[in-house]
């Protein structure tokens, strides 16, 4: 069995505490038309990197019922800087577009299968997996981005068409996984194309 959510799979159900002292379940999202799901941290250059593409993203597809949720996998005994009060203390800093998750034991990672930060997931209304992959193709220098792979998903589907690169590989550093070295991946766990 792959590691990765595959094409066409159900949105993994999930309660996560957020930044915002609420806590979170996916049914909370069933009026939004699509749900745009996305691994990320606090201290990956990638997302670093990219943090500004996807808010610009996220801001342009919000009034058409896109909405973005992020959550952090990584275990904060490998980045300190990952742990919860860090995360707190980033949305005050950036007041990103999106709700900030905390997945401390990592089974909502293991459940979709989360490779990187960022690693996207985006469903239509019923919640099936249309597109997973990267965000862009430059997300550590966004000034070399040529491709917006989420950007381009999200314009195909809401125009009624289906997602022409439905699976990209996602881009950044790998999920921290707890009492593991930071490098580590699962065995099943690669490139997914």
């Amino acid at each position: 069995m792959p590691f990765t959510l595959q094409l066409g799979s159900n949105c993994p159900d999930f309660t996560l505490p957020a930044t915002d002292g609420k806590t979170y379940r996916l049914k909370d999202f069933e009026n939004d038309d699509t749900l745009v799901i996305f691994f990320t941290c606090n201290h990956c250059p990638y997302v670093i990197g990219s943090d500004e593409v996807t808010r610009k993203t996220a801001l342009q597809f919000q009034p058409k019922g896109v909405r973005f949720v992020a959550i952090n996998s990584n275990s904060k005994h490998t980045y300190q800087e990952d742990d919860f009060p860090h995360m707190v203390k980033r949305m005050q800093e950036h007041k990103f577009p999106w709700v900030y998750l905390y997945d401390e034991t990592q089974e909502v990672a293991k459940a979709f299968g989360a490779l990187r930060t960022p690693h996207f997931y985006v469903f239509e209304k019923s919640r099936k997996l249309i597109y997973t992959g990267r965000g862009v193709d430059s997300p550590r220098d966004a000034s070399k981005i040529k491709v917006n792979d989420l950007e381009k998903a999200l314009k195909e589907h809401l125009k009624g068409l289906k997602v022409s690169v439905p699976l990209t590989n996602p881009i950044g550093c790998n999920v921290k996984w707890e009492g593991k070295d930071a490098h580590w991946m699962p065995a099943d766990a690669c490139d997914i194309i």
